[in-house]
């Protein structure tokens, strides 16, 4: 029996790495809140003068939550790719 979920057959781990959005702590919420609406405006082609005030408060909010072990790297990156757009090296 199959629900949807597929996994990687060498970590075991879901492919959908969605799961590492859960228990995130409130004020990274807010800014990945933030960082969506940033972009939503950015990618319609609105000008939207806060962009950069957003990005720099999630990247902030994300080193904060790593740095005091709320997210693990592997949380961190994951939403760092995902919300900021940057690609780890």
């Amino acid at each position: 029996m199959s629900f949807g979920a597929t996994y990687d057959s060498e970590t075991g781990l879901p492919k959908d790495n969605s799961y590492l959005e859960c228990g995130l702590p409130g004020f990274l919420q807010e800014s990945i809140q933030a960082m969506k609406s940033a972009w939503r405006k950015l990618d319609q082609g609105e000008e939207y003068l806060r962009w950069d005030c957003d990005f720099c408060n999630l990247q902030t909010d994300i080193n904060n939550a790593e740095v005091n072990q709320m997210i693990s790297s592997e949380q961190a990156w994951y939403l760092r790719e995902k919300y900021l757009r940057l690609e780890k090296e």
